[in-house]
């Protein structure tokens, strides 16, 4: 016979918590606005620009991505643009990520992937910023944030990254926003996307 399932008192007193899954509700709907008022804004910002992009790209793709499971925790995105083809990745993605921190990353996989990494490493100095660093898992779905997982893009960091990147095959651009960042309170948020898209620029222009 199996052993009997038992809840604890804090799991039951969660679960018969209404107010914290009618706020749930609340806050997902919320974040869905607030993706879709990015979406326009990165539409904006891409108005008139030439990108280095993959064969086949479309830059009227994009997609929003609701879910519950990652590493546990809730999550929403919007790629935008977003490219998949195989082994070859072109996409920028805003992730909402319950319990961690927001994130808005730029994933470069196959395709063109040595001339954005060159394109990074010569034009480091317009686009070196403390808040904006490299990801170091060989994994582009990796979203932790610290040692071992980014290394800050700093203006002294350039032969760092430069070695970093030497033998990846991929690479990964991210700025990361924590839930007790004053941008949240003062509706900051998409013009923090729009801000990190713009400064990833000089990797994926000609």
């Amino acid at each position: 016979m199996d052993d009997p399932v038992r809840l604890a008192a804090d799991e039951l007193s969660l679960m018969a918590d209404e107010k914290f899954f009618v706020a749930k509700a609340a806050i997902t709907k919320k974040l869905r606005t607030l993706l879709e008022a990015l979406h326009r804004g990165l539409k904006s910002e891409l108005d008139g620009v030439t990108l280095l992009t993959p064969d086949g790209f479309d830059l009227s793709k994009g997609q929003f991505v609701k879910g519950e499971h990652l590493e546990a925790f809730p999550y929403q995105y919007l790629d935008f643009p977003k490219h998949f083809d195989g082994d070859v990745k072109f996409t920028f993605r805003s992730l909402v990520w319950w319990g961690h921190h927001v994130v808005f990353a730029l994933l470069l996989e196959g395709g063109r992937l040595a001339r954005y990494k060159q394109h990074l490493i010569d034009r480091y100095g317009i686009i070196a910023d403390p808040q904006l660093c490299l990801c170091l898992s060989p994994s582009l779905w990796e979203w932790k944030q610290g040692e071992g997982y980014t290394l800050p893009l700093t203006r002294d960091r350039r032969p760092e990254v430069s070695a970093v990147l030497a033998g990846r095959s991929l690479l990964k651009l991210a700025r990361f926003v924590p839930f007790s960042d004053a941008a949240f309170r003062e509706g900051r948020l998409v013009e923090i996307g729009r801000a990190t898209l713009r400064s990833l620029l000089p990797v994926i222009t000609p």
